[in-house]
């Protein structure tokens, strides 16, 4: 196994493809449709090996700890990502699963632990999410208040930086950071096979994205619907200065797939769960939560409202078959390396979608039979 093995999620397809956020409860969907996702461990277990056979590279769970409240209190129940991560390498074969980890919530050794054990379980199969946290009522949970925006990728930057000592050949080591100081640390084992998990971050501010262009594998990054000329100098941008820095950088991005045997049944169902079945009000305090207001986007307002019931903001791709592997292969042409999806019920959709989608991108070039 190299390091190459890893960054390429043990596949040669050239678009990669994931599930996003199945780790809670209804999802990315915002909905009260009764058959929105459960998100509990028999369904995300019997997910993963779906996925796994499917050859499906990836799942990405959300980082959450606190529900939004609404009719459904919207991703209310949601499952520790390591754990997770670790209880679905132990039951799949190829597939890399991901945690997704607040910085200041764990103390670096312990994650560098809980990484390389999650690690050796999927014989080099963890990868990491880096997150710094926005949502001030998690940290009151803990205890822990929310720094200054910049100060958080500080933070974060120690946080790594640590963590790859632990990963790293030294034995007993010290860590003399601003917010972090270790005195004779050790961490065995070591990540499996000698390399490391794979690490991606979400940032979008330009300190989020320069952070991720200094430390990570991937960023990952939103398509703005209709504004892929957008994406796709974003991606060059983001690899331009990857490059300066010496690194390289993928770019992913997150679709909301409706997909349907006709367009005209995909566009009612999304209507049916996205609209007027909408959790509207864990969507407004998402939302207000986030500082979204009509008074501060009076143009766009509404379409964000409908964007956020759908799957938190990211791509919607509605569409029979033929329609969603045009518009994901339209994506991956933008120059996203992968695209973590997510439905209203992964189990009950993902089916259609692989026996249909999948061998359309096979044809097109951008994926292998499987």
């Amino acid at each position: 196994m190299s390091m190459q093995d890893r960054l390429s999620l043990y596949s040669g397809n050239r678009l990669k493809l994931g599930l996003f956020g199945a780790n809670c409860s209804s999802g990315r969907a915002v909905t009260r449709v009764p058959e929105r996702w459960s998100g509990s461990w028999a369904d995300c277990l019997r997910l993963a090996r779906m996925a796994d056979d499917a050859g499906i590279e990836f799942m990405l769970p959300v980082g959450r700890w606190k529900g939004y409240g609404g009719d459904t209190d919207y991703q209310g129940d949601t499952l520790e990502t390591v754990t997770w991560a670790a209880g679905l390498l132990g039951a799949t074969q190829r597939l890399t699963v991901f945690g997704t980890v607040h910085a200041p919530l764990i103390h670096p050794v312990i994650a560098a632990k809980q990484f390389v054990t999650a690690d050796h379980i999927g014989e080099g199969r963890f990868g990491l999410n880096v997150v710094c946290g926005w949502n001030e009522d998690e940290f009151e949970m803990f205890g822990v208040t929310m720094r200054e925006h910049a100060a958080r990728y500080e933070y974060a930057q120690e946080w790594l930086d640590a963590i790859r000592l632990a990963w790293s050949d030294a034995e007993d080591f010290d860590f003399a950071g601003t917010f972090i100081k270790l005195q004779r640390a050790r961490a065995k084992p070591k990540p499996f096979g000698g390399g490391r998990p794979i690490v991606m971050n979400a940032g979008a501010s330009p300190t989020g994205q320069a952070f991720a262009i200094r430390n990570c594998d991937a960023l990952f990054s939103m398509t703005p619907k209709g504004k892929l000329a957008e994406f796709a100098a974003h991606v060059r941008n983001v690899k331009a200065l990857a490059k300066q820095g010496g690194r390289e950088i993928d770019v992913y991005t997150v679709a909301v797939v409706t997909c349907r045997a006709t367009q005209r049944e995909a566009q009612e169902y999304y209507r049916h769960a996205v609209i007027d079945n909408a959790d509207w009000a864990a969507v407004d305090r998402i939302m207000a939560m986030r500082g979204v207001t009509r008074e501060k986007f009076p143009d766009d307002f509404d379409e964000r409202r409908y964007h956020q019931a759908n799957g938190m903001g990211g791509m919607p791709v509605v569409g029979d078959p033929d329609g969603i592997a045009r518009e994901l292969a339209e994506i991956a042409a933008a120059g996203a390396r992968g695209i973590a999806l997510s439905f209203v019920n992964y189990g009950d959709e993902l089916p259609f979608f692989r026996d249909e989608v999948l061998p359309r991108l096979a044809r097109m070039g951008l994926r292998q039979g499987n």
